[in-house]
């Protein structure tokens, strides 16, 4: 329960069909392990638009979504040693962990055997208080799950990188991407943009997979060495056992068997991107070539760390539209049209307006 508060304003939904609307939540006082951030940013990820819908069927309303969060710590608790007043930080898709089982033992806590809690529309430990997003002024988190924002990286450029950044980082350094791998990349959006610049600086061979040719040259800029349409059969035949690791960040439904048929042999298509939708794989899509299909979530907070120094170190940002937050709704409607290069931001001050 929240004893002391602090009243915020944030942008909330009230159920599956309606719009985003200005909403006042209650934030902690900071207690001794705690650190109060003033959100700067905040990015739009498409879970966000599949939480506030409802497409998934665990949504408590009202929900604040907003899991990408970039800001200034405005104070820290007392027992708080690795931040102060003033640092530039980040808080991604969870704020806490039981921090006890073998998973957050090992610094995995996305994994955690007893749940995490997610930045938004879940309970808090105490089993009581629902969690509420970055579309806010502000956020109260405890110190593991705070990371630090390089000064190398603008706060709005950096926001992305705490879910599409971490998202596709994670699954690319557990399969080993880099120097001597072929990577494919699926759907070029707020994920796939991260997924190709990380692979590339990574020293993977990296092409790209989507269903036109239109971003054929953006692709490129990002590093890819080469584009495949899913509309082009002849190309899509060509590339038949060509991959040792797929990253696949689309949402919706997709051909999974044309995407595990261009694994070469022992090749992992790895699914990161979370459709509403069941997905059928046949089975002779994996057996005559020991493929397989895994999936990945986000990343513990330590290679979360490590991914925005790496970031830091080889010059990588997201591709961002900023907005300010009157506009969320409308970006909601573009985001369905796959209507922007790669990432909406919403500039948080904004809300004060």
């Amino acid at each position: 329960m929240i004893k002391t508060a602090i009243k915020t304003k944030a942008y909330a939904a009230n159920g599956p069909s309606e719009d985003l609307k200005p909403f006042e939540l209650q934030r902690r006082e900071p207690g001794p392990t705690d650190v109060l951030i003033d959100i700067k940013f905040c990015g739009i990820c498409h879970s966000d638009l599949h939480m506030v819908h409802g497409d998934w069927g665990v949504t408590t309303y009202p929900v604040v979504p907003g899991h990408e969060i970039a800001g200034i710590v405005a104070s820290v608790g007392e027992n708080v040693k690795r931040f102060k007043a003033g640092d530039r930080v980040g808080v991604g898709c969870m704020v806490d962990s039981c921090k006890e089982c073998k998973s957050c033992e090992a610094g995995e806590e996305q994994y955690c055997e007893n749940g995490n809690v997610l930045t938004y529309g879940a309970l808090e430990r105490d089993g009581v208080t629902m969690t509420y997003g970055g579309y806010s002024e502000r956020v109260t988190v405890n110190e593991r799950f705070v990371v630090r924002i390089p000064d190398a990286l603008p706060l709005d450029k950096a926001a992305p990188l705490l879910c599409a950044g971490i998202t596709t980082y994670s699954p690319l350094v557990h399969w080993k991407a880099g120097p001597g791998k072929s990577v494919a990349v699926v759907g070029i959006g707020g994920l796939g943009h991260m997924a190709v610049k990380i692979a590339a600086k990574m020293g993977a061979e990296v092409t790209t997979i989507s269903r036109s040719a239109n971003k054929k040259a953006d692709a490129k800029a990002m590093g890819a060495k080469d584009h495949i349409a899913t509309s082009d059969s002849a190309a899509c035949e060509k590339a038949q056992e060509s991959f040792d690791l797929i990253i696949n960040t689309v949402s919706s439904a997709a051909d999974m068997n044309l995407y595990l048929g261009m694994l070469k042999r022992d090749g992992v298509m790895v699914l990161v991107g979370a459709p509403a939708e069941a997905l059928p794989v046949q089975a002779f899509s994996l057996i005559p070539k020991r493929r397989s299909l895994a999936g990945s979530t986000i990343g513990g907070m330590r290679e979360t760390q490590e991914m925005l120094d790496f970031c830091a170190e080889h010059n990588i940002a997201a591709d961002i539209e900023v907005i300010t937050i009157d506009k969320v709704n409308e970006a909601y409607e573009r985001l369905l049209k796959s209507d922007v290069r790669y990432r909406f931001v919403i500039d948080m001050d904004s809300l004060k307006q």
